[in-house]
């Protein structure tokens, strides 16, 4: 009797340090020291407009760098159909990093090989950029505090001034398309 109450007694204790973790907001918002990187990276490729590959200072193996916090609309890639300002988005994205010295602030998550990250060029925050310029979605589902209002605030004032992609009348975010390609290819 006295193990099974110790156990239920544990079990809760553990559930609610868990929830409390899971439900804390500001769980995780900056990352960790070892993955803040160093100025003095340098962007040596850009593949679309949200992933760039990164050269890190002092030598080292090259890396894929998935920009945090945004999504911008998708490029065309072998024999798959891109859509409207994917390309000029990688564009926009080049003209900002390509072969410039950055600082890269990675979050420690990774996606599909990537490293997740935040790029600095000349103190500019080349993510949230790319989103006040109107090429890219604040990518909500993935932003944590305290970086929600303000990449929401930056798409919001690119929609009101019809920037970059919100020139088009109904932009289809990416993760739509994507999902639309997906189960077109389904069928």
């Amino acid at each position: 009797m006295k193990n099974t109450l110790w156990l239920g007694g544990t079990l809760l204790l553990m559930g609610l340090v868990l929830a409390l973790y899971l439900l804390t907001p500001e769980r995780a918002p900056v990352p960790p020291e070892s993955s803040d990187r160093a100025a003095g990276d340098r962007v040596i490729a850009v593949k679309d407009g949200d992933t760039v590959v990164i050269a890190p200072a002092g030598g080292g193996k090259p890396y894929t760098c998935r920009l945090y916090g945004i999504d911008t609309p998708e490029t065309p890639k072998k024999r798959k159909k891109g859509q409207p300002y994917g390309q000029d988005a990688a564009d926009e994205l080049s003209r900002l990093v390509l072969n410039r010295e950055v600082h890269v602030t990675l979050t420690g998550d990774t996606t599909y090989n990537r490293q997740v990250g935040t790029i600095e060029v000349d103190g500019v925050n080349a993510n949230l950029e790319m989103v006040r310029r109107g090429y890219a979605w604040a990518y909500v589902q993935y932003l944590r505090r305290p970086h929600v209002s303000e990449y929401r605030g930056a798409e919001d004032e690119a929609r009101r001034q019809r920037l970059g992609l919100w020139q088009e009348h109904n932009p289809v975010p990416p993760w739509e398309f994507r999902k639309r390609q997906r189960l077109q290819k389904l069928d």
